[in-house]
């Protein structure tokens, strides 16, 4: 019998066969999107469905295509795929052209071509190892990324070297165009480092150069003919790349757009449709002060459309944009409320904290929101103000929108436009599973195939409202758990930190939990002050106090469910794991509360937050030159030697966001005090776990570790 954490890892937490990546034609009449050909099979491939016969096709086989050769990536695609999380293989993107009549796709390295229409796929002519490639709106050329160039191709031409060529071109080793540089794709969300311009003439282009950050060398000691990597890592407290726009013609010429560099550092996102000029949005250093820009193309100058500050932070959201109408709109923090903005105003119910922008309208926005955390729905802002949920129930939701008159995924360039087409995502509570449903004005609902693979299990999950900050938290038995029958440990599963839930309304995300439970715990999840869909002041509570605020949650809620589970649990027998800030967590709570947890297994912690990035740690602790005690209070290492209870360190060696360094130096801190403590090294993994013999062998070999030292009832299938 196959155990759970393979099945896990083979299937990708049961989400290979999902379809991703969705898209609506210009007319509503077809949906594209990503979808693997079964549920363990890890090569994606590009599907079309048609809405009208609910037919669906296969318009791209990455197997076809390489044949035996199969796929190779390059060291910049990997590092790509590393900061967006990305564990798929074959197609992980595509761009369409604004008619939907041509996409392009990188595949092997190379840059790939599509006739929608016919599905003949051609490689293009390309040089060096190709990421990102992005058909421009008339669908006449395909700019990408190589060789830290950034380079265009012609679609149609019959002079092959007039094809391919670079557009601008590093002038050093550390310069880099048309790729997003570390910090906004690991800590901001934007992925992309070019932009076309609607009308396909010309591009806005990020540059940065990574002269001043200071470099790193991650080694692989099983290998040790193998040279250290290189790397740059802007830690915090030191020199991040110098990042800059540009806009550039395809003749080669380029402007620097203007803003002003020392006050506002980051880039954050970028955004340029057809109904009005490019939008950049740029923030300072300290990330308490922020501005949305207009570009004018012609000198690279730009004007004030938004000034934005905040005493804590100001919270990266959806990209600002041009809107049919002209209509400015953003999502952003307003009286403690994540609202839509519409050219300066909060539109719509002030009781939803707004998570994204869906599509914009003439007459409204789409957006996701949450009013119950637990919950992601749909809905549809009237630029008057109206609410209109488009979704229901507990579950979490997303939404493709295409197709129909005047809506940012229509076209008005010759083809006639319906009534709108609606893709709606769900995945519920109440089974594990994921619905794709097509909505069309006048049609019954259509459901695109999803292949993924059934779960051994359902999970059995009670969400309850945890203390008197009614932290939304997850309980879990063991499914032969007779209440009452006998008082389990308890096994904290957290992750626990800023801008991440795990207590979500998709029972998909309860499967290992569940798992877990199955052992002999009451696994207990717990969401704490600083994760999203609570409103800004729920978030800044974390503000130079991470260590103190997100462990006195997990207290407070272990404290709940004992409260509410009193013949069920038993808090003389407490265990905590988690990866990455649930490892930080992890290691802390053995540290700072031995009194409350027993055991701790920690994956790939942050131990010292000097070593952590720029962004992400100096929005919530700040400078640690100017702040030395901040930091000082959310080590790890000052308290190693206060260690009196079971510890496990577990890190990737090749891990390039949380270094190695941080298990290391704690490891050396415990030694030094004399503690003794388990240290498991992951030689050649990174931040992701995704092999299957290593992700299970790990989880069982940490379920040891936390049955030998609290002793439960286990029965391991």
């Amino acid at each position: 019998m196959t155990s759970y954490p393979r099945l896990a890892a083979r299937t990708a937490r049961f989400t290979l066969g999902i379809p991703r990546d969705i898209t609506v034609s210009p007319d509503g009449g077809t949906v594209r999107f990503l979808r693997t050909p079964d549920g363990v099979t890890r090569t994606g491939q590009l599907w079309e469905h048609d809405v009208e016969s609910g037919h669906e096709r296969v318009l791209v086989d990455p197997d076809v295509l390489l044949g035996a050769a199969g796929e190779q990536l390059s060291a910049e695609e990997r590092a790509r795929r590393e900061r967006t999380r990305e564990g798929g293989a074959g197609l992980v993107g595509y761009s369409v052209d604004r008619a939907g009549r041509q996409a392009t796709f990188a595949l092997s390295a190379r840059a790939w071509h599509v006739d929608l229409q016919t599905a003949q796929v051609t490689g293009l002519p390309s040089t060096g190892d190709v990421v990102d490639p992005r058909i421009d709106p008339t669908g006449r050329r395909v700019a990408y990324a190589a060789g830290r160039a950034l380079r265009v191709v012609e679609l149609d031409t019959e002079d092959p070297t007039a094809a391919d060529r670079a557009l601008v071109e590093p002038e050093t080793d550390t310069q880099v165009w048309g790729l997003a540089d570390f910090i906004a794709a690991e800590e901001q969300s934007r992925f992309r480092g070019f932009w076309w311009a609607p009308d396909g003439e010309s591009l806005l282009v990020e540059h940065y150069d990574e002269a001043p950050v200071q470099t790193w060398y991650v080694s692989d000691p099983e290998h040790p003919e193998r040279p250290a990597v290189a790397q740059r890592y802007p830690a915090a407290g030191t020199p991040n790349a110098q990042v800059s726009l540009w806009h550039v013609a395809l003749s080669g010429a380029r402007t620097e757009v203007a803003w002003d560099h020392n006050a506002f550092e980051y880039l954050t996102s970028v955004t340029w449709t057809e109904h009005g000029a490019p939008v950049v949005q740029v923030m300072s250093r300290d990330q308490r002060t922020a501005q949305v820009l207009a570009v004018d193309v012609t000198d690279g100058s730009t004007s004030v459309l938004r000034e934005l500050s905040d005493e804590a932070w100001v919270e990266v959201t959806s990209a600002p944009r041009f809107a049919p109408g002209g209509h400015l709109v953003g999502v952003e923090d307003v009286d403690g409320t994540r609202r839509l903005v519409v050219d300066g105003r909060p539109v719509g119910d002030a009781t939803w904290q707004v998570r994204g922008i869906v599509s914009t309208h003439p007459d409204a926005v789409v957006v996701t929101a949450s009013d119950e955390p637990t919950e992601v729905q749909v809905l549809r802002i009237g630029l008057d103000g109206t609410t209109q949920p488009m979704t229901t129930g507990a579950a979490v939701h997303a939404a493709v929108i295409g197709g129909g008159a005047g809506s940012d995924a229509s076209t008005s360039h010759g083809q006639a436009a319906a009534g709108p087409t609606t893709v709606i995502v769900r995945s519920a509570l109440e089974a594990v599973g994921t619905t794709v449903t097509v909505h069309r004005d006048g049609a019954e609902p259509q459901h695109v195939t999803v292949a993924s693979e059934p779960p051994p299990f359902e999970p059995q999950v009670t969400l309850m409202h945890a203390g008197g900050r009614s932290l939304r938290t997850a309980v879990l038995f063991p499914r032969d758990h007779v209440p009452g029958s006998r008082r389990l440990p308890v096994l904290m599963d957290p992750y626990g930190g800023p801008h991440a839930q795990r207590v979500l309304a998709n029972a998909r995300m309860f499967l290992e939990p569940q798992w877990l439970a199955d052992q002999g715990f009451c696994v207990v999840v717990a969401d704490g002050r600083g994760t999203p869909g609570r409103g800004a002041a729920w978030e800044r509570e974390v503000l130079d106090a991470l260590a103190e605020v997100t462990l006195a949650d997990q207290v407070d809620a272990l404290e709940a469910v004992a409260d509410q589970f009193p013949d069920d649990v038993d808090t003389t027998r407490v265990g905590i794991t988690g990866w990455s800030y649930g490892g930080y967590l992890s290691a802390l709570a053995v540290l700072a509360r031995p009194d409350v947890f027993h055991v701790a297994v920690a994956g790939a912690p942050v131990t010292e937050w000097r070593l952590y990035d720029t962004c992400y740690t100096e929005r919530y602790l700040g400078d640690p030159a100017r702040r030395p005690e901040v930091y000082d209070r959310n080590s790890l290492l000052p308290l190693a030697e206060r260690l009196e209870r079971p510890l496990m360190l577990v890190h990737g060696l090749a891990d390039d966001n949380v270094v190695a360094a941080h298990t290391l130096q704690l490891s050396s801190a415990l030694l030094a005090a004399g503690r003794p403590h388990t240290v498991l090294p992951l030689s050649g993994v990174t931040h992701m776990t995704t092999a299957e013999v290593v992700a299970e062998n790990l989880k069982l070999l940490q379920v040891d570790f936390l049955q030998e030292h609290l002793q439960p009832r286990a029965n391991r299938p």
